[in-house]
């Protein structure tokens, strides 16, 4: 009877689902981070004991955080500590209390299961393969990325080529899903984008960010199909509709049972689900938001890999095995990963435009209120915001706050951009993030979410001294600001003998007393009192 229903099981024929990627693994970097407590294990076989050894691996590095840590203030403290570290019996602790009452197909319930849970994504993403009893392996564009993280700093430009190496792949049919939508995501949007993009009557828009819900749900790959459905809507109910409206399309376009409707939620298909849609497109850099997070589009500067991805990519081949996705999926084209963009030698200017109208739309408040948020690890509702990683949202609000109360003030990001002036990117190494400057003095602002000594002073501290001995042989009034959640006291003394010592000023600022300190001053200098 087992052998019957587990048969029954394996030739369920697939059905029409959202397309949904985790939200376990918001954030590229946390993948890249994963993988890399994978790496030790490589090409071993994958058991229970190695799940286990990774699961360790997860809890030293806080990557996954057990319920049990929060309620334990001992524990609570350590994580919230950037400096301390678990011992080897607090996470024997930690393991034992949180027994994981969850399963997968083809893992034990417990740790077996949650470990599947983290790192399905990235094997639908082609970085890694493995099943219980078989070798662990990790792709080359896997190593990519590990190999990026591990750099002295993480190099953000390779992460996202390796990024846009599998989203241009990524199906939603793939073998590890059972779904009978088939299409690629990625290649679906261009297409409709360029359409949109060649109709003169959209005047250039992009695609509406409430419309993304049909991108979910779409069935297959027939991107006029989808820009005619546009069209439609567009024509009957403009840019003006509730949820329950693209909803009822959504579920049609589902074949959506009853049963299903209970299942297929209005939240997921036209909020989290979109939300989580766009993070994963913008991962490739092809993508731009337009209309303060209404609209998104494809990126000007990047249209000779767009144009590359769809004449190469836009017929192709599926796979029932996951061997044979794995290999698909893992492997490198070196030609859209060399490809350069074309953005131009100089966008100091689209920058400082995009700050202008930003600072103009959100009120002082508004700023203060995200800074905070995004500094506690708060989520935000923002339609744009919510959309930029927090290390990338920090350099950003933190230049809005700049230039909205200082007058006469040029504040000048050095994050990198789109071709609508949003950062996608933070700041390179080798320049301040952010360097403000008025007649008489200029300031080298420094923003980290990282709160811990060896972060704060060595990381931050120290690179501040090197670059403003440099910008004092140039213009001897200047100074360098560090913001941060918090200042760790290691951090604060070190800025303090480093005036002692080499005559620099090096002022330190948790994040909310900056924002009380710039409403009080109406100079830059202020900041040095």
């Amino acid at each position: 009877m087992l052998q019957i229903m587990q048969s029954r099981k394996r030739s369920r024929r697939a059905e029409r689902k959202p397309l949904s990627f985790s939200t376990t693994m918001r954030n590229p970097n946390r993948i890249v981070s994963f993988l890399n407590c994978l790496l030790p294990y490589e090409n071993k076989i994958l058991t229970h004991k190695v799940i286990m050894k990774v699961v360790h691996n997860a809890i030293r590095e806080k990557l996954y955080t057990p319920i049990i840590v929060n309620r334990t203030p001992e524990l609570a403290s350590i994580y919230k500590s950037e400096d301390e570290k678990y011992s080897d019996e607090q996470i024997e602790f930690i393991i034992n209390k949180s027994p994981q009452e969850h399963k997968e197909a083809g893992f034990d319930r417990g740790w077996d299961s949650r470990f599947d849970t983290i790192f399905k994504l990235p094997m639908e993403f082609g970085f890694v393969k493995y099943a219980m009893g078989e070798p662990v392996r990790i792709s080359a564009t896997g190593h990519m990325l590990i190999d990026a993280i591990n750099e002295k700093e993480p190099n953000e430009e390779k992460i996202q080529m390796v990024f846009l190496n599998s989203m241009m792949k990524y199906q939603s049919n793939n073998p590890y899903r059972k779904n009978a939508n088939a299409n690629v995501p990625l290649i679906l949007l261009l297409q409709v984008l360029k359409m949109l993009k060649e109709d003169p009557e959209e005047n250039g828009a992009g695609v509406f960010r409430q419309e993304l819900s049909l991108f979910i749900c779409w069935p297959d790959n027939d991107a006029r199909a989808l820009y005619n459905r546009i069209k439609e809507i567009r024509s009957i109910a403009g840019y003006s509709y509730s949820d329950e409206y693209m909803y009822e399309i959504c579920l049609e376009l589902l074949g959506a049972s009853e049963k299903q409707r209970n299942r297929f939620k209005m939240s997921q298909i036209c909020g989290e689900a979109v939300d989580e849609y766009i993070r994963k497109m913008r991962t490739t850099g092809l993508i731009s938001l337009r209309g303060s997070g209404r609209f998104i589009d494809y990126n000007a500067w990047e249209i000779n890999k767009i144009d590359y991805i769809l004449k190469k990519y836009a017929e192709y081949k599926t796979f029932k095995t996951r061997d044979a996705y794995f290999e698909y999926m893992g492997a490198v084209d070196t030609a859209v990963i060399s490809m350069k963009s074309t953005v131009p030698a100089d966008t100091t200017d689209l920058r400082k435009e995009a700050l202008k109208r930003f600072a103009l739309e959100y009120s002082k408040e508004t700023v203060y209120d995200e800074l905070h948020k995004v500094c506690s690890k708060s989520p935000s509702t923002d339609y744009m915001l919510k959309l930029l990683p927090g290390p990338v949202r920090l350099e950003f609000l933190t230049s809005i706050a700049m230039v909205q109360n200082f007058d006469n003030l040029d504040v000048t990001p050095n994050y990198t951009i789109d071709d609508e002036g949003l950062p996608r990117n933070t700041a390179r190494g080798g320049k301040a993030d952010i360097i403000c400057a008025d007649e008489e003095y200029q300031g080298l602002v420094e923003v980290t979410l990282m709160c811990g000594r060896h972060d704060q002073v060595n990381n931050e501290i120290i690179p501040i001294r090197r670059h403003l001995l440099e910008e004092k042989k140039k213009q001897e009034k200047t100074f360098a600001v560090l913001i941060a959640p918090v200042i760790h006291e290691d951090a604060r003394e070190s800025a303090e003998w480093y005036k002692f010592k080499d005559d620099l000023d090096i002022v330190t600022y948790a994040v909310d007393d900056f924002a009380q300190k710039i409403q009080k001053e109406d100079k830059i200098s202020g900041l040095l009192g």
